[in-house]
């Protein structure tokens, strides 16, 4: 009887330099009252990230998309690295294990892209499958895993891993305005990578990934987006306002489709891994859904901590879920993820 694919390991890396909300702001001699209470008033405490190069005055360099593409690149392809070797070591697998490699960034844009390019890097297998998901925004990481988990359901005792890569640093505009600010404020610089195994006879510990759902709110589609700003000469991203109310008021309706079929309500899950989008994405949620502050304690400790990291925030948190030991063998854990389209993404896993 084939068993359901697993995530045997999990790993997350940073830059080297994390700031305080409040250092950030002087360095780029941010004095507007309103975008300093953006910043400050965000739930969001530190972010690890890097800044462009100071200049003699002091100052920060205004970088070009092409130095932007090359920070993606290069900072990209070490933290991606350093969270895939850790997720192998808690896996207690090598290099040489994974025969299936995807890479999800939304950052910038590469062709070879992460997963070709970590394959060089770290000597992995030339005849490693690989897929590259480029663009889907902070959903993607679930997207990634959906993947990730039907390809290693396929090919049991094969090692299948994922690495969320976000440089967020690389996607920054400064210039002033609250819609940069807000965006600004918000992003944090990390990779997570999650190792997953399907087959019998693994005594490995993980939970078992069952299903997942989704739900593409149509009338949002331009909630979420990169537009090229020709002022700037690079890509700008864009926040709706609106974005923390119509992700909550869909919450539900995903849930729904996610336990539908299982004989389980909200009350039968043990453990709950939203994505760390904001301080009003995350109360949103929590108000649809009835969830308590307790529920979501890992995604509020990553966004106070790191800020929102894009696609692999649910990673980070995920990260936490592990390293506290409190699963039980039986119970039930929700995955729950929002981006571009707009989308949420869900999964169902049990221990």
């Amino acid at each position: 009887m084939r068993t359901k694919p697993r995530i045997i390991g999990v790993g997350s890396a940073v830059p080297p330099f994390s700031y305080s909300q409040e250092e950030v702001l002087d360095i780029f001699g941010v004095t507007d009252p309103r975008i300093r209470s953006v910043f400050l008033n965000g739930a969001i405490d530190r972010r690890f990230l890097h800044l462009p190069p100071e200049l003699p005055d002091g100052s920060r360099r205004v970088e070009t998309q092409g130095e932007l593409l090359r920070k993606h690149c290069a900072d990209g392809l070490d933290m991606g690295s350093r969270a895939l070797q850790e997720c192998l070591k808690q896996a207690e697998a090598e290099l040489s294990d994974v025969r299936y490699l995807c890479c999800v960034t939304s950052t910038g844009l590469l062709t070879p892209g992460f997963s070709a390019l970590l394959i060089k890097e770290l000597g992995l297998r030339p005849d490693t499958s690989r897929l590259d998901v480029v663009g889907m925004g902070c959903n993607a990481g679930l997207n990634a895993l959906n993947a990730v988990a039907g390809w290693a359901d396929t090919h049991p005792g094969e090692l299948a891993v994922m690495v969320c890569v976000e440089a967020c640093s690389a996607a920054y505009v400064f210039d002033g305005t609250m819609r940069t600010s807000v965006v600004n404020s918000l992003f944090g610089d990390g990779a997570a990578a999650a190792a997953v195994l399907a087959g019998e006879g693994d005594a490995r510990p993980g939970p078992a990934v069952l299903k997942f759902a989704s739900h593409i709110i149509t009338d949002a589609v331009d909630a979420m987006r990169f537009d090229w700003d020709d002022d700037q000469g690079k890509f700008s991203f864009f926040l709706d306002r609106d974005v923390p109310y119509v992700v909550g008021a869909n919450a539900e309706t995903v849930l729904q489709r996610l336990l539908s079929g299982t004989g389980l309500r909200a009350h039968d899950i043990a453990h709950w891994i939203v994505h760390s989008g904001g301080k009003k994405v995350i109360d949103s949620v929590m108000v649809n859904l009835g969830l308590t502050r307790h529920d979501v304690r890992y995604t509020t400790e990553v966004l106070r901590e790191y800020g929102n990291l894009s696609s692999g925030s649910f990673l980070f948190s995920y990260g936490r879920l592990t390293e506290s030991r409190s699963p039980q063998p039986g119970d039930y854990a929700v995955f729950m993820t929002m981006g571009p389209g707009s989308t949420i993404e869900t999964a169902l896993l049990r221990y």
